[in-house]
């Protein structure tokens, strides 16, 4: 019986290696589809400590997983919610190592107007359960400034009404401009430049930072969290000028002073000129008045002290404390001039004793004085003579000289 291979029975079909099969699937996919729009609701939304984010698109029945790198999220103008409906601008692409396809995502914009504003809702709850909307960090606005720093567009009504406003009130103010896009791609980002860059520049009082009016996707970028973070940490004041009166950013609520519209802001930071004349002259009529009144009182009741006895008084008291130093002074002097006769009386009999002891008057006494010798050595003791020596004697009256015959000790 004839053995049968099993080897025999297999055929050479070609065959794909995972990897090869993986990048086929790739390749079909991002020919087909090279960039869609999809909309959906987010779910399992991770932002990485990479920067990048990963989350999940969802309807009713299906989900796709998402991926949108760093360099494209950073100039998102909100940040994503769970929960949040989107539309995405997106290629569709496969994870190789997971085998997986998925959206790399470009452009992540909100569904509607309802879900900017869910997300303007979610930042400002989070950031009020932080603390940073508290009163206790609100930093005062000078009352003078010399120097208004001033972020906004360049070319927007808000610099023209701050400028006009600004120089009307007060001529002298001076102030610097940091030009910034206040909506769009990247506006968010160079607001919190410019807060960081006056911030380290130091040399103005007061920031204003704003915007005319617009709709909520416009006024963005003040709802943005890094720049409430921004205005949070300033060391500046800031006062926030972001549209019109009925609008309300993120930025309003950490600023230390919310202004309606960019015009307030300008009359709120800068008293006018006109205004403070008109306060200092007031003062200074007030000032002189009060003081005029205070000398008018005072001199009365100086005269009315100097017409009393109690005024004379110290006067009488002063002259008898005189009379009385008077008296002592002189009793002073006899007291010094008996204790000088005293004294001179007792250096007299001191000199006449003192006196008595001069040699003259000890030879008066009887005595003499003997001295040996050429150099009138004075001889206290006989054994310091020797036979022959020659003496002279000194007495009250003349000398003797003499040669010693001998000595007895």
């Amino acid at each position: 019986m004839e053995q049968l291979s099993f080897v025999d029975q297999l055929t050479e079909e070609p065959y794909y290696s995972v990897t090869e099969l993986t990048r086929e699937i790739k390749f079909l996919l991002q020919s087909t589809f090279p960039q869609v729009w999809v909309q959906g609701e987010i779910s399992n939304f991770t932002h990485h400590s990479s920067g990048h984010m990963y989350f999940s698109l969802k309807d009713e029945n299906s989900q796709i997983s998402c991926v949108m790198w760093r360099s494209r999220n950073t100039s998102l103008y909100f940040t994503p919610q769970v929960g949040m409906k989107v539309t995405v601008n997106a290629r569709v692409t496969v994870f190789e190592r997971r085998g997986a396809y998925q959206l790399d995502v470009y452009q992540l914009l909100p569904a509607g107007a309802g879900e900017l504003q869910l997300a303007f809702e979610q930042l400002k709850r989070r950031l009020l359960e932080e603390g940073i909307f508290s009163e206790e960090f609100k930093k005062p606005i000078p009352m003078y400034p010399e120097r208004v720093g001033i972020i906004t567009s360049p070319t927007g009504a808000a610099i023209r009404d701050l400028m006009s406003i600004l120089r009307r009130r007060f001529p002298a103010i001076e102030i610097i401009l940091k030009p910034v896009r206040v909506q769009g791609d990247g506006a968010a980002r160079e607001i919190v430049q410019a807060i960081e860059d006056f911030n380290r520049f130091g040399d103005v009082d007061v920031l204003i930072v704003g915007r005319g009016g617009g709709s909520l996707e416009d006024l963005w970028a003040f709802n943005e969290e890094s720049v409430a973070r921004a205005v949070f940490h300033s060391s500046l004041p800031i006062v926030s000028a972001v549209g019109h009166e009925v609008d309300f950013t993120i930025c309003d609520f950490v600023a230390d002073l919310r202004a309606p519209t960019p015009s307030a802001a300008a009359e709120l930071v800068v008293r006018s000129r006109d205004e403070l004349q008109s306060v200092l002259n007031s003062n200074l009529d007030t000032m002189t008045a009060t003081l005029l009144d205070r000398i008018t009182t005072y001199r009365d009741k100086l005269k009315a002290i100097e017409g009393c006895y109690a005024f004379h008084q110290p006067m009488d008291m002063l002259k008898q404390n005189q009379q009385r130093l008077d008296e002592i002074q002189r009793h002073l002097n006899n007291q010094i001039k008996h204790k000088l006769d005293l004294n001179r009386e007792r250096l007299s009999g001191l000199g006449n004793r003192l006196s008595l002891l001069e040699h003259k008057n000890v030879l008066k006494r009887g005595y003499s004085i003997c001295y040996r010798g050429a150099d009138k050595h004075i001889v206290r003791h006989a054994s310091e003579l020797k036979k022959d020596d020659g003496i002279e004697v000194e007495f009250y009256e003349g000398k003797a000289y003499g040669t010693v015959s001998e000595v007895i000790p």
